[in-house]
């Protein structure tokens, strides 16, 4: 009997180390292709794949032209000066005391006098004058700036500007061409040309003490250099589609990649800026991480790509709505989100009080859920920024 038991247990060990064998051999181990061929695998798979190559030979010349003539007028030069710490009301002040100065580009994006530039070119200017295309100068008032964003809303005193009609950033593809205009090294209305070499790119160059910054960035070749900052970035229509931002580079100067807001969120900064005075941020109150291979196999997920939920605020939209530690966003009001940047940019085109539509993978399970929006107050209220200006001892406050 024991003689009987025995064998049956070798059996049962043999067979259960061939099944456990089989299966580690058939996951990790190939045996190799059953072809010798490359390109005659290529064809079979691709039977169905026919390519024009005559229509790629013949591809028409591409028009930069209409495009640069289009906008070029509505991109201006913007001069800062620095230093003093005050505003004077002396109009011979710069001339009697020189401070620092510095240049960069804007876009005019109304024809009385609104223009768009970046938050880092006009950030502490105690003076800003704008130049346009036809020599003609103004002094520029700031309606409000983001830091968290690096954008600024000007506005100069002149009526039926050329200005630049709104893209869709959305709707740009890698691969499309694209132009950069605006002024490196104080050469007024340069054009360069480049494709879209990314989309949704965040390289770690803005900073905010509440962790609030966006960075979303249309990555392009298109040479941008210093002076660059602030100007437009068109597609082939002569429609604004980012607000160049950055350059990717070891020497201050141009290495090959350059970077722009997009203009879908440009947009809502602009209205919030123009309303408010400052900009609206509606808040889901998570922090939150990108999906990778390692933190997929660290959190036994389901999901190679998404957004990974670490910690939930407390009172935060995201706890209203039933968001938990641990659950993976895959899209905002059905934009799928592949990484963080992604879904910064969405979340920061609500303000609060607005809802989306939050798309989430627990346990293996896709949910949904409506996150109405909260500011970094916890409250779904929009509120208008108190301005006080100090000039010479006295201070002054918009009156209501």
């Amino acid at each position: 009997m024991k003689r009987s038991l025995l064998i049956l247990l070798v059996a049962c060990s043999a067979f259960i180390g061939a099944i456990t064998g089989s299966i580690f051999t058939l996951k990790y181990f190939d045996a190799g292709p059953t072809y010798n061929s490359i390109e005659e695998r290529q064809n079979l798979k691709l039977t169905n794949y026919s390519v024009d190559s005559v229509r790629y030979r013949n591809i028409a010349p591409i028009n930069f032209e209409s495009a640069a003539k289009l906008v070029t007028p509505a991109v201006v030069h913007i001069r800062t000066i620095h230093g003093g710490g005050r505003f004077s009301i002396n109009a011979l002040e710069q001339y009697l005391n020189p401070h620092a100065q510095s240049s960069g580009s804007g876009v005019i994006i109304s024809d009385d006098g609104y223009i768009v530039t970046n938050h880092h070119v006009i950030e502490d200017a105690n003076s800003i004058e704008v130049v346009l295309n036809n020599n003609q100068r103004f002094f520029a008032k700031l309606v409000g700036q983001d830091p968290t964003t690096d954008l600024a809303l000007l506005k100069i005193k002149a009526h039926n500007l050329p200005f630049v009609k709104y893209g869709n950033s959305d709707n740009i593809i890698t691969g499309e061409w694209v132009l950069a205009i605006g002024n490196p090294f104080d050469l007024n209305s340069t054009v360069t040309a480049g494709i879209v070499s990314a989309k949704a790119r965040n390289i770690g160059i803005l900073g905010d003490r509440n962790n609030l910054q966006v960075e979303s960035f249309i990555q392009t070749d298109a040479a941008v250099n210093p002076g660059n900052s602030g100007g437009a970035l068109v597609n082939l229509k002569g429609e604004l589609i980012g607000i160049n931002s950055a350059i990717a580079t070891a020497t201050g100067n141009y290495n090959g990649y350059s970077f722009a807001i997009p203009v879908s969120l440009v947009k809502k900064i602009m209205d919030d800026l123009l309303e408010f005075g400052a900009v609206q941020r509606g808040l889901l109150g998570v922090q939150i991480a990108d999906v990778t291979a390692d933190l997929a196999d660290n959190q036994n997920l389901n999901v190679v790509q998404g957004v990974f939920v670490r910690f939930v605020n407390k009172g935060s939209a995201a706890e209203a709505s039933g968001l938990e530690s641990g659950d993976v966003i895959v899209a905002i009001d059905n934009h799928s989100v592949a990484g963080v940047s992604e879904l910064q940019e969405w979340v920061a085109r609500k303000r609060p009080g607005q809802s989306v539509t939050v798309k989430f993978i627990r346990n293996g399970v896709e949910k949904e859920v409506l996150s109405k929006l909260k500011n970094f107050e916890g409250s779904e209220d929009v509120r208008e920024r108190e301005v006080r200006y100090e000039i010479e001892g006295a201070y002054f406050e918009d009156v209501s």
